[in-house]
């Protein structure tokens, strides 16, 4: 099973992950979608530092312009958010909580993407009813100085252990991302690589091409 009502696995095809970081005066919504306008195929809102009232008021802005472009909309950890927000779904770390758990909560429609670095976390996340998994970092990569390097060889491993759609975290960019060919991953999931370039349209538009070519390699 590769795709399900909820989610396809081309729409996993170029998944962007926001960050605030690389705004310099401009707004996340029109960032967002000049990503989209690009090519972009999925959306994660993620914030660490927003209060709940102004999270919530972007997750419902940014879910609308996702609809507009139908591209599935998820909010990175924050599982009440999504529920206010009537976000698509949700992403989960190993740290966050458990996916069983948050089916639970979402109940059976949302989307739940969960991240893994081993065979036996992505094996029992699709067991508690994970949608798709994220694995990384594949490449080494300063956005999360705490994510440990996974090698093409796990991240060959987990493709083939699991049923559900596998996307690539960490590091990938436009110089990288066919070194990713053959490992098993239906997409990529990046950041900086759209997000803290000075052309947003134009670097989602390139990394797109990059990616259907590396998934057919």
């Amino acid at each position: 099973m590769k795709s399900n009502k909820k989610l396809n696995q081309k729409d996993l095809l170029l998944y962007a992950v926001t960050d605030r970081h690389w705004l310099n005066g401009e707004t996340l919504y029109s960032q967002v979608e000049k990503a989209l306008e690009g090519g972009v195929t999925f959306v994660q809102l993620r914030e660490k530092n927003l209060d709940e009232e102004h999270f919530l008021e972007e997750a419902k802005e940014i879910r609308e312009l996702c609809k507009r472009y139908h591209v599935p909309f998820v909010i990175n950890d924050n599982v009440d958010i999504t529920l206010a927000a009537d976000a698509d779904g949700v992403h989960v770390g190993q740290s966050d909580m458990e996916a069983g758990d948050v089916r639970a909560k979402l109940g059976p429609d949302k989307i739940i993407g969960v991240s893994a670095r081993t065979v036996e976390q992505a094996v029992l996340a699709e067991k508690r009813g994970a949608d798709y998994l994220g694995v990384g970092a594949v490449f080494h990569t300063d956005t999360k100085a705490d994510a440990a390097d996974v090698s093409h060889e796990t991240l060959k491993a987990i493709c083939e252990a699991v049923h559900i759609p596998v996307i690539a975290i960490g590091g990938i960019s436009r110089e990288n991302v066919l070194g990713l060919s053959g490992t098993g991953i239906c997409g990529i999931a990046v950041v900086s690589a759209v997000f803290a370039q000075k052309d947003i349209r134009h670097a989602a538009e390139e990394l797109r091409a990059l990616t259907e070519k590396m998934v057919q390699m």
